[in-house]
């Protein structure tokens, strides 16, 4: 990307797309490996995974492969999750995400150019996910989203926070996931995510998003 700013600059969907993979580009070459480690941070109601699937054409148009992980994929067993019930929102907020799983098969191998498995927790039937290992690619960009990555330290080198404000994330969270709302309210006082992303994407009008990336 040729201009960087810490104003929200207003872009269609489509530029959000072609500007964020210019960006995961332009890092790829600095990362000395060639491979790169995208956190797209954002409660579920933001859709941090559907931005992630839209940048893969244009990544794979730029000459990297791009591949896809969902921390979804990377949750505790439910004993674990759901110790203090399954709607507290303290334990979504520090125990729900397996991070030890995310950094030891997928986010380490994959700066080291080993082998990442793709999924490693099916919440769905609480059972191993039972995916088979997977090489990583020579020259690639991993794309991982979910809520509330960052401030765990964990190993990415690029980090992509898709912002709601209060108010829209409490209108666009579906009623049986309104007790997940603390947990966002904590996270923004504790770690502060719109501060310390490397980008920000402003997604209150998802038809009119606005992003700030800082260099």
């Amino acid at each position: 990307m040729s201009e960087l700013t810490d104003h929200p600059v207003p872009v269609s969907p489509e530029a959000l797309s072609d500007l964020l993979a210019e960006t995961c580009l332009a890092a790829v070459g600095g990362t000395g490996s060639g491979r790169l480690r995208v956190a797209l941070d954002g409660a579920d109601a933001a859709e941090p995974g559907r931005l992630a699937d839209r940048l893969v054409e244009p990544l794979r148009a730029g000459g990297v492969a791009a591949v896809r992980v969902s921390a979804g994929d990377f949750l505790r067993p439910a004993s674990l999750r759901w110790e203090f019930g399954k709607t507290d929102p303290d334990s979504f907020y520090s125990s729900w995400l397996d991070t030890g799983a995310l950094t030891r098969e997928v986010l380490t191998p994959w700066a080291e150019g080993g082998r990442y498995l793709p999924a490693f927790w099916d919440a769905g039937t609480d059972r191993s996910a039972r995916a088979d290992y997977r090489p990583v690619p020579p020259r690639a960009v991993l794309l991982v989203d979910g809520p509330l990555l960052l401030g765990h330290g964990l190993p990415f080198d690029l980090s992509v926070h898709v912002r709601l404000s209060p108010g829209a994330l409490r209108r666009r969270t579906p009623a049986d996931e309104a007790w997940t709302l603390p947990a966002f309210v904590r996270y923004e006082e504790e770690v502060a995510p719109g501060a310390i992303a490397d980008v920000v994407v402003r997604a209150d009008d998802p038809r009119h998003p606005a992003v700030i990336v800082r260099g």
